[in-house]
């Protein structure tokens, strides 16, 4: 008789594991279960915008919170702690958090006496060209003007890679504590030699040297600036323009300031050729403002919706729908639901019933950053609706706590087949299905269970009524999807179907099939 292969097998594993029972609370008061170093910082780390407050926590003590996590990790397994800044840069697409991570993990190894890695780890997080410059400000902010040595040569590396002449064009500015010609005076990139980093050097300390004749974009763009305003206007008349442009690495931003007047239809026809992916999406209203022709916009269209595109540019899926929103015409709304759905290619066809609860609680209605567009319960309803089209079988509610109601406040959303993710989110919003209020998990939990296959909660997991975790039969599989990161969560998590992940792009989604194929998942790294 077979004693382990049997239709009882152990519930596969997942990589966020806490205690089994609750060791707090959360914020709400309800039961709250700690985390090990690894998955808080995880889950922190991968909603962390630094800098940003949010509804329980103040910006310090979540920065201050995120650091100390770093350090621990980094003392405890820094092979991982690697791996993940290294990811969390490259793929979850988060730049300060990462940055921010790598000089805390070179600051912790220098602290306790360890050598190597810092280096690496700071050459890999340091991925854009006004990166290099942006961590020695951490870094002398934070920790003063004594900057180790892995840190100075994992800079110099990076600038060594990234520094060219559009690099310089696009992010060298006075408006920056650390300028280029700072950044390799304070590092000494090796072979730094070169014609653009001599010139850098030139510029900086005002030598007066001329131009080397290699340094073409820079010389094409030292032509422009000393053109007059007439000649300026008139370029967008020539057929060439775009090229001229082009070669002169000129952004929009800087023909703005160039031209010392607004961007007609003329100007923004030449300059989109050379427009990076994220610049045409933020500059769609402009497009339309000014009246730029239905045969470029068809261009930038196919730009947008190409699914090698949107891969490159690195967007989260909520870009997609601030572009959605900021975009006054509709013909961008095919390609933006088309980009948004390459963006969250990860997000699974399930099998069977799923239960989809979407926190709209007042906590999760907090700006991601100081611009306040996009909030936490905005990004709940993208993913949320987006497991919910493509489940076999889905039941999709908002839900929160009715103060007044004796219980939770909860809303069935109706997904229309054939639909779009993007116009289903707005009807999300114009219909009322961001409730505010308190966070009663375990009520809407057992409110809307019906022998689904699985349920899965998008929340800040600050729950104030009942155990969520005991709030569901413990043979039914609950996914919690943390969308905020804060110490203790609503259930306990990595084992007995209990499973949380986090995040802000479909990476982690991956995990849910394979659980479910009886194979423990581990790190998406």
């Amino acid at each position: 008789m077979s004693k382990f292969n049997t239709a009882r097998a152990p519930a596969a594993t997942s990589p966020v594991r806490g205690d089994a029972t609750p060791s707090g609370v959360t914020y709400e008061g309800g039961p709250g279960y700690a985390r090990d170093v690894r998955s808080e910082l995880f889950l922190l780390a991968v909603t962390n915008m630094v800098g940003e407050h949010t509804f329980y926590e103040s910006a310090n003590a979540r920065d201050t919170r995120y650091t100390a996590l770093v350090r621990a990790a980094t003392l405890e397994d820094p092979q991982w702690t690697a791996r993940f800044l290294r990811w969390l840069r490259s793929e979850a697409h988060l730049r300060t958090a990462s940055l921010v991570g790598a000089a805390e993990f070179a600051k912790a190894r220098r602290d306790a006496g360890l050598d190597g890695l810092g280096r690496q780890v700071v050459a890999d997080v340091l991925q854009r060209a006004d990166e290099p410059g942006e961590l020695l400000a951490y870094w002398t902010s934070v920790h003063g003007r004594n900057i180790p040595k892995p840190v100075k040569r994992g800079v110099a590396d990076a600038a060594r890679k990234l520094y060219d002449e559009r690099a310089c064009v696009k992010w060298d500015s006075a408006a920056r504590a650390f300028r280029f010609a700072d950044v390799l005076e304070l590092t000494h990139p090796a072979n730094g030699d070169t014609p653009l980093f001599k010139h850098i050097l030139d510029e900086r300390h005002s030598r007066g040297n001329p131009l080397p004749a290699e340094l073409t974009v820079l010389r094409a763009r030292a032509e422009l600036m000393a053109w007059d305003a007439p000649r300026r206007r008139a370029l967008f008349t020539r057929p060439d323009a775009a090229d001229v442009l082009r070669a002169a690495g000129m952004t929009w931003e800087s023909v703005a300031g160039w031209l010392q007047g607004p961007l007609d239809a003329r100007v923004w026809e030449a300059l989109i050729p050379s427009m990076g992916y994220m610049a045409l999406a933020r500059n769609l209203r402009n497009f339309d403002e000014t009246g730029v022709s239905d045969d470029v916009a068809r261009r930038v269209a196919a730009k947008l919706a190409d699914p090698a595109q949107v891969a490159k540019s690195r967007q989260l899926p909520m870009r997609f729908l601030s572009a959605y929103r900021a975009a006054p015409s509709l013909r961008w709304a095919w390609a933006l639901e088309q980009a948004i759905a390459h963006s969250l290619a990860n997000v699974p066809e399930l099998p069977g019933r799923t239960l989809v609860l979407v926190d709209t609680s007042t906590s999760m209605k907090m700006g991601f950053s100081r611009d306040g567009t996009l909030m936490r319960w905005d990004a709940a309803a993208v993913f949320g609706l987006a497991l919910g089209r493509r489940c076999a079988d889905a039941d999709v509610v908002s839900f929160s706590d009715g103060f007044l109601l004796g219980g939770p406040h909860t809303k069935v959303f109706k997904l229309r087949p054939g639909g779009s993710l993007l116009s289903d989110v707005e009807r999300w919003k114009s219909r009322g299905y961001f409730l505010g209020g308190g966070t009663n998990t375990a009520g809407a939990l057992k409110r809307h269970f019906a022998q689904h296959d699985r349920v899965v909660i998008l929340t800040d997991e600050q729950a104030g009524h009942g155990d969520v975790g005991h709030a569901l039969p413990a043979h039914v599989p609950l996914y919690t999807w943390n969308l905020a990161g804060y110490q203790y969560g609503h259930a306990p998590s990595g084992a007995a179907h209990r499973h949380t992940f986090g995040g802000l792009t479909d990476q982690a989604f991956r995990m849910i099939p394979l659980l479910e194929a009886g194979k423990n998942a581990d790190w998406p790294f």
